[in-house]
C-alpha cells in the first residue's frame, strides 16, 4: 500500500495575534503560497499576514487529516495556544525548517 503524506498546519502573522488552521498535502508548498498571498484581502491568511508557520501534524490517509483539521477549527483560541506551545514552547517561526 502506497503512504501519502498530508499535514494539517497552524500559520499565525509576525505578532502571533491570529491563526489559521489549513490542511494540504504539501507542507512545503502551501506555507509558500501563503507568504506569497500575504496582504490579499481576498482570504483569511492573506488579509491577517498568516504565513508563519507555528504548527503540523502529519498524516498518512487524508480523511483523518480533514477530520483533525475541522476539529481544530473549532476549538478555542486559549486550547490552540496550548497545544502549539506543547509542540513549539517558544512559538518559533518553522518555515525554514520545513524546507527540503
Amino acid at each position: 500500500m502506497r503512504s501519502y503524506n498530508f499535514y494539517v498546519y497552524i500559520v499565525t502573522n509576525a505578532t502571533r495575534t491570529v491563526l489559521y488552521t489549513g490542511v494540504t498535502n504539501d507542507l512545503n508548498r502551501r506555507v509558500y503560497e501563503h507568504k506569497e498571498n500575504r496582504g490579499n484581502p481576498a482570504t483569511f491568511a492573506g488579509k491577517y499576514y498568516c504565513y508563519n508557520l507555528v504548527y503540523f501534524e502529519h498524516y498518512t490517509h487524508i480523511n483523518f487529516a480533514i477530520a483533525r483539521e475541522k476539529e481544530l477549527k473549532k476549538w478555542s483560541r486559549k486550547k490552540k495556544n496550548a497545544l502549539i506551545t506543547e509542540f513549539n514552547p517558544g512559538w518559533k517561526f518553522l518555515n525554514e525548517e520545513i524546507d527540503e
